[in-house]
C-alpha cells in the first residue's frame, strides 16, 4: 500500500512531503492501458496531486489539476481528497514513446512545453479557488513548483518520479518530494537545502534503495531536527456508481430522457477514471421519470 508522510523541520522553517506512490501509479496504468510516456506523465501529475491534496485541511475537501499542452499527450487530469487518494487520466493514452539521449522518457514532448496547468481547491464552500499559470517545462515537476511559486508565492521544490521496465512497459517504482519554505526561512537555511537537493537522488533512485518516504524526507532535510506531523496510507479511488450516474440523468431535462428512451431505448456511460461502463435500460429510464 502507498504511503505518504509529511514533516517540518524543528524551527518551523521548511515542510517536506514524500510518497510512495508505486501502486496507485501501477493501478493507474492498467486501468487506462496507458503507454510508457503516458504512464510517466500521468503518474508524476497523480503524485504531485496527492500530495497536494494531502496538504487540504478541510476533511470535504478535493484538488483538481489539469495539465493541458500542445504536445501529443493531450490532456492530464488528477483530482484528490484531503487524504491524498487520487484519480486521474489522460487524453492520448496510447501517445508514442520518445526518449532524451541518456535514455530518459521524453515526458515535456508528449505534455507539449506550450499550455496550462490548472489548479482548482474545492474546500467544500461551494466557492472553489482557481489558480493557472502557463507551463514551465511540461515535465510536471518543475510546473508545479512554478505554480507555487508565481500563484502562491511559496518558493517550493517538487521532485516526481516513475520507473518503468524498457521491456514489459510496466510501473516499477513512483514517487514524489515536496518541499516548501516557511515565512521562518532565513538565507542560511536556503543555503542549507539548496546544498541538500543539489545532491539528492532521484525519487526513484531513493525507492530503489528502500528507503521509505521517512527517509527520503529525511535526506532532503539533512543537517534539520526533523518532526513527522502525520503518515497514512493513499490509494487510486473512484467513487462512481450506478447511483450516481442515476442522479445525473434525474437531473437532466424531462425531454431528453424521453429522446433516450424513443431513440436508444436505453443509455450508457463511461466513467473517464476508472473506464467502467453504467447501462440503463429503457425501463431503468422510465423509473427515472417517475421521480421527476
Amino acid at each position: 500500500m502507498d504511503k505518504i508522510i509529511r514533516c517540518i523541520t524543528s524551527d518551523g522553517a521548511i515542510m517536506a512531503s514524500a510518497i510512495d506512490s508505486t501502486d496507485i501509479v501501477y493501478k493507474a496504468s492498467l486501468i487506462h492501458r496507458t503507454s510508457p510516456v503516458a504512464s510517466a506523465a500521468l503518474g508524476r501529475l497523480l503524485t504531485a496531486t496527492s500530495m497536494m491534496g494531502a496538504m487540504l485541511k478541510s476533511k470535504d475537501a478535493s484538488i483538481n489539476l489539469r495539465v493541458a499542452g500542445d504536445g501529443p499527450l493531450g490532456v492530464v487530469i488528477a483530482v484528490a481528497d484531503s487524504h491524498g487518494n487520487v484519480k486521474g487520466y489522460v487524453s492520448n493514452a496510447s501517445c508514442k514513446s520518445t526518449h532524451y539521449e541518456n535514455g530518459k522518457l521524453n515526458v515535456a514532448e508528449a505534455v507539449g512545453k506550450n499550455g496550462v496547468l490548472n489548479v482548482m481547491r474545492d474546500l467544500g464552500t461551494g466557492e472553489p479557488y482557481i489558480g493557472q499559470i502557463e507551463l514551465a517545462s511540461g515535465e510536471i515537476a518543475e510546473d508545479i513548483a512554478a505554480y507555487y511559486a508565481q500563484s502562491e508565492q511559496i518558493p517550493t521544490v517538487c521532485a516526481l518520479g516513475v520507473l518503468i521496465d524498457k521491456d514489459s512497459a510496466q510501473v516499477l517504482l513512483s514517487g514524489g518530494l515536496l518541499i516548501q519554505l516557511l515565512p521562518g526561512a532565513d538565507d542560511s537555511t536556503i543555503a542549507k537545502l539548496e546544498e541538500n537537493i543539489s545532491k539528492l537522488d532521484s525519487v526513484t533512485t531513493m525507492l530503489a534503495k528502500g528507503m521509505s518516504t521517512l527517509d527520503m524526507c529525511k535526506e532532503a532535510l539533512s543537517g534539520f531536527e526533523v518532526e513527522v506531523l502525520d503518515e497514512f496510507e493513499v490509494k487510486y479511488v473512484c467513487g462512481c456508481s450506478k447511483e450516481k450516474i442515476a442522479s445525473l440523468i434525474e437531473s437532466m431535462p424531462k425531454e431528453e430522457i424521453e429522446e433516450m428512451i424513443a431513440h436508444d431505448h436505453g443509455a450508457k456511460a463511461s466513467c473517464h477514471f476508472c473506464n467502467k461502463t453504467f447501462e440503463f435500460t429503457e425501463a431503468d429510464l422510465k423509473a427515472i421519470l417517475t421521480k421527476k
